[in-house]
C-alpha cells in the first residue's frame, strides 16, 4: 500500500490534461469494443436493420412502449426467419432453431432479461436464470399443477366461474353493458387465491377495480421501467428520490409483496386454527418445505407473487380477447352456442374436453392472442451452437416469440384471420409451432389450470349470453382492443364492453 501511495505521489498532481487523456482512452476503448461487437460479435453475420449492429436502443424503446413483439414481427417480415434485433441478440422463426434453443436438455439458459424485469431482490420460478433453482421450485409446484391433480379443484373453479357469470349479468342490467375484462380479472384472481392459499381474494364479491387490481394490471409496465432504468431502480431502492414514475413502481412492488405475505399469513392462520379442515392447495408442498426450513419466508413470498400475477392477468386477457373475437363473428358464435347446447344440464369440465369446436375456439384465441407472445430469450452455451445453419458464439442471446410463429403464413393461411376451423384438422407444422405457454423445460407451469378456466368460462358465458355482442356504449371500439405487449398481451383500452 505504501509503494502504491509513493507511486501516485510521484506522478504529481492530476491536471485537466490528465483527466482529458483518461477520458479519451476510455472513449477509444469503448469505440473499439463497439466496432469489434458490430463486425465480429455473435449477431454480426445475421441480417437486420443497420442500427441494431451498433445499439439495442430500438429494441429497448419498443419494449418500453409495449410494442417489442410487434416491432420484431415486422423485422421478420422484412428480413426473414432469422433477424438481428440488437448487437448481441437474434430472433428466430425457423423451427429447427426453435427446437434446439428450447430443448428439454436446457443447455440454453434464460437470458438476464428475466432478472432485469423483476425486482433485484426477488427470484422465482419465472425469473430465475439458475437451472438448479428452477428445478427445485418446479419439483415443489409441478405435481399440484398437473392435469390429474387439478381435477380435485375443478368444482372450485366452476363455482367462481358461475359467480363471475352472475356478476356480468348484474352489470349488464344496471349499466347496459358489462366490462368482461374486469370480471375475468376478478375471476382469475379469486380462483388463484383460493386454489393457492385456501381463501379467495373476494374480488368478485367486491366487484370494483381497487388498488390491488390496478397493481396487477401494471406489472408489465413496471417490468419495462426496471428494464429501461436498472441503475436508477437500484439506487432509488436505497435512496428514495422524488421521481413520480420510479416511486410508483417501488410502491406497487411493495404492495404486491404485502398482498403475498398477507395471503401466506391467512393460510397459516387457517392451519393453526384447525389443520384437519385445511384442504390441499397448489402451494401445499411449498408450505411443507417452509415448515421444514427448506424455504425462506422471502422465497415463499416471491413464488406467491409469481402465482398471483401469472394466474390472474394472463387468463383474464385471453378470455377477454376470446369473447371479443367470437362476438364479432356471428357465424362462429352461432356454431359455438349450438355445440354448447348439446351439453347435459349439469355438465362438468371433463364434458367440455370432448367438444371440438369449443376447443378449436380456445386454440385459435391462444394462437392470435396468447397471453405471453413476446420473445423468450436464451443464452448460447459455452460450446456455441448451430442454429438455422449458422454458427453462433457462446453468450449470444437467441430466442423466438409466439407472436411471430403463430402468424407465419406458411403455417397458418390467412394468419391474421380469427378462424377456429383451422384447428379441426391441424397439421404437424401447426402443432410444432404452437407455443402459447412457452416451450421446453421452462414452459408455463399453469397451462392446465388456464385451460380448465378457459373451457369453463367460455362455455358458461355463451350459454348464459348466446346473443352477446360487442357494445359501442361509452365510446367502446376496436381501438380499445389494440394490443399493448410488454411481456404480456393486453388490450390498450383496459376494457371490453359486451352487451346482450
Amino acid at each position: 500500500m505504501t509503494a502504491l501511495v509513493q507511486t501516485v505521489a510521484a506522478m504529481g498532481p492530476f491536471t485537466t490534461a490528465h483527466v482529458l487523456a483518461a477520458l479519451a482512452i476510455a472513449a477509444s476503448l469503448q469505440v473499439l469494443w463497439m466496432l469489434h461487437r458490430a463486425f465480429f460479435g455473435g449477431a454480426a453475420h445475421v441480417p437486420g436493420p443497420w442500427h441494431t449492429r451498433w445499439t439495442s436502443l430500438a429494441l429497448d424503446l419498443n419494449y418500453y412502449r409495449g410494442r417489442r413483439a410487434l416491432w420484431v414481427h415486422a423485422l421478420h417480415h422484412e428480413y426473414g426467419p432469422m433477424v438481428r434485433i440488437a448487437p448481441n441478440e437474434v430472433s428466430f422463426t425457423d423451427l429447427s432453431a426453435i427446437k434446439t434453443i428450447y430443448s428439454t436438455k436446457e443447455t440454453f439458459i434464460k437470458a438476464p432479461f428475466y432478472r432485469s424485469i423483476s425486482p433485484p431482490d426477488q427470484e422465482s420460478i419465472f425469473s430465475t436464470v439458475r437451472p438448479a433453482y428452477h428445478r427445485h421450485s418446479r419439483r415443489l409446484l409441478a405435481g399440484p399443477m398437473s392435469e390429474t391433480s387439478l381435477r380435485a379443484h375443478t368444482a372450485t373453479v366452476n363455482e367462481r366461474v358461475e359467480q363471475a357469470i352472475e356478476r356480468i349479468g348484474d352489470e349488464m342490467k344496471t349499466r347496459g353493458a358489462a366490462d368482461v375484462l374486469k370480471w375475468w380479472l376478478f375471476l382469475a384472481t379469486d380462483t388463484i387465491g383460493e386454489l393457492t392459499f385456501g381463501e379467495s381474494f373476494r374480488m368478485l364479491e367486491l366487484g370494483r377495480i381497487n388498488g390491488y387490481a390496478l397493481d396487477l394490471q401494471s406489472v408489465g409496465k413496471m417490468g419495462a421501467v426496471r428494464y429501461m432504468f436498472p441503475w436508477i431502480m437500484h439506487l432509488t431502492a436505497l435512496i428514495p428520490v422524488p421521481i413520480p414514475l420510479i416511486r410508483r413502481v417501488h410502491h406497487a412492488t411493495q404492495r404486491l409483496r404485502n398482498y403475498a405475505f398477507a395471503s401466506l399469513a391467512r393460510h397459516g392462520n387457517l392451519i393453526a386454527k384447525d389443520p384437519s379442515c385445511v384442504r390441499q392447495t397448489l402451494f401445499s408442498k411449498f408450505f411443507l418445505a417452509a415448515n421444514e426450513q427448506r424455504l425462506s419466508p422471502n422465497e415463499m413470498r416471491d413464488e406467491a407473487i409469481t402465482y398471483i400475477i401469472a394466474g390472474s392477468d394472463t387468463t383474464a386477457n385471453t378470455l377477454t380477447y376470446l369473447v371479443w373475437a367470437v362476438c364479432r363473428q356471428p357465424l362462429i358464435q352461432q356454431r359455438l352456442v349450438a355445440e354448447l347446447k348439446t351439453l347435459p344440464a349439469a355438465f362438468e369440465e371433463h364434458d367440455l374436453r370432448a367438444l371440438p369446436f369449443l376447443n378449436a375456439v380456445i386454440d385459435e384465441t391462444l394462437r392470435l392472442y396468447s397471453a405471453a407472445p413476446s420473445g423468450l430469450p436464451r443464452v448460447v452455451p459455452p460450446e456455441g451452437a448451430v442454429l438455422a445453419g449458422s454458427l453462433f458464439k457462446p453468450g449470444t442471446v437467441v430466442g423466438t416469440q409466439a407472436y411471430s410463429t403463430h402468424r407465419n403464413g406458411n403455417v397458418y393461411p390467412n394468419p391474421d384471420l380469427f378462424d377456429p376451423s383451422r384447428w379441426e384438422a391441424p397439421t404437424k407444422l401447426m402443432k410444432d409451432t404452437f407455443m402459447p405457454f412457452g416451450r421446453g423445460p421452462r414452459n408455463c407451469i399453469g397451462l392446465h389450470l388456464a385451460q380448465i378456466e378457459l373451457r369453463l368460462a367460455t362455455a358458461r358465458f355463451f350459454l348464459a349470453y348466446p346473443n352477446a355482442k360487442v357494445s359501442d356504449r361509452e365510446g367502446m371500439s376496436d381501438r380499445d382492443m389494440d394490443p399493448t405487449v410488454f411481456f404480456l398481451f393486453s388490450p390498450s383500452g383496459r376494457r371490453c364492453l359486451i352487451e346482450v
